[in-house]
């Protein structure tokens, strides 16, 4: 796995320590969801996206490496990627993000820098 896509862009102004929990995500061509769950862990850095009723309550997770700006002060989170690239993301499976590498190059592969 690449560092940058499970870092922080310096540029997204990310704090450690920030609870985005809850915090509205926006795709380059609008909302997508909510915040469900997050980390800061070094070189395994994500938010776990619930998109509610919008793709039927699916949760997607996104490598911090996705993420252009965190508005703490709107709680707004802005990704890189547009609505349909997310809708047909590998959806989120909890049992195998903690237990599965294969899992994370996956999601890593589908949003790497080969993908427009």
């Amino acid at each position: 796995m690449t560092d940058s896509m499970w870092g922080y862009l310096a540029t997204a102004g990310h704090q450690a320590g920030t609870d985005l929990t809850g915090f509205t995500v926006e795709a380059t061509n609008g909302s997508i969801g909510k915040v469900d769950k997050h980390s800061d862990d070094v070189s395994a850095a994500y938010i776990v996206v619930d998109t509610g009723v919008w793709i039927f309550g699916k949760h997607v997770l996104l490598p911090a490496g996705t993420i252009q700006a965190i508005d703490v002060a709107e709680r707004k989170i802005y990704v890189a990627r547009d609505k349909d690239e997310i809708k047909n993301a590998p959806e989120f499976d909890k049992d195998k993000h903690t237990g599965d590498s294969g899992y994370h190059e996956q999601v890593e592969v589908y949003y790497g820098p080969q993908r427009p």
